[in-house]
This record gives C-alpha cells, structure tokens and sequence, in this order.
C-alpha cells in the first residue's frame, strides 16, 4: 500500500497565504459590505485582544483546512487516470468540488435557517472558493 506524501512546507505556506487573503477578502474588498450584512457597527472597533484571539483562531483553522485539504489531493492521486490530469484541471477538479460538497451546502444553509442575505452568501462563499482555490495551488505546485 502506498503512503500519503504530505508537505507541510506547503501547508504551512496556504495557512500564511489565506490568512492574508482573508484579511483582504474583510477589510478592503468587502469588509464594508459584509459588517453591514452581519449588522455590525463600523464605528465600534474590536480590543487588541480580540484581534490577537481572532487571528489565533482563525490561523488555528486555516492550519485544519490545509492538512486536512492536503490529505484529501493526495487521496485524489490515487484514483486512476488522475496522474494524467493537466495540473490546472486537477487544482479546479478538487477546488470545486471540495467546495460543492462541503462549502456551498453550509453557506446556503445560513441564507436558509439564519435569515442572512444574499449578499453576505455570496460574499463568505466567494471568499471559500478562493480560500480553497489558493490552497490547491499552493499545495499542488510545492
């Protein structure tokens, strides 16, 4: 039986990029937008150590979806023909549908049972396929 290769180099190196493409996703490109959407106020800016908790957090989890996003390319590899997939087909084959099956079916649950906006959906999903889009192309060409 084959074993898994993982890099972690590469995982280490999609946590950094999505953190800070989260950080542009929510604050220039559409932190205005999505604050209102969520019915926050603007004005009111978070302690330090809320920021610092935040971003603990939140690196903690960018770290969990790129080990966990990793081992799931490399599952992919062992599926036949999939070794013969142009680099670019296999990065959108497990983007997309890492995305459809575990990303979408959440964000519109919370149009449907938390009465968010549409907007915000597309905002927190657009910011999922690219989280998930950065990822696969870092951890497929490293």
């Amino acid at each position: 039986m084959e074993e898994m290769q993982i890099n972690m180099v590469a995982v280490l190196v999609a946590v950094v990029a999505n953190f800070i493409l989260g950080f542009l996703w929510y604050t220039p490109l559409f932190g205005k937008a999505w604050a209102r959407e969520m019915g926050l106020d603007t004005s009111v800016k978070p302690t330090g150590g809320e920021m610092a908790k935040g971003m603990i957090f939140m690196v903690i989890g960018n770290f969990f979806m790129a080990y966990v996003f990793a081992h799931n390319i490399a599952a992919w590899s062992f599926v036949p023909g999939m070794d013969e997939m142009p680099i670019v087909a296999s990065v959108l084959n497990t983007t997309i549908f890492t995305w459809l099956g575990f990303y979408l079916p959440v964000d519109i649950g919370v149009v449907t049972w938390e009465k968010k906006s549409w907007k915000l959906f597309a905002i927190n999903t657009g910011y999922h396929f690219m989280m998930l889009l950065v990822a696969a192309i870092i951890l497929t060409h490293m």
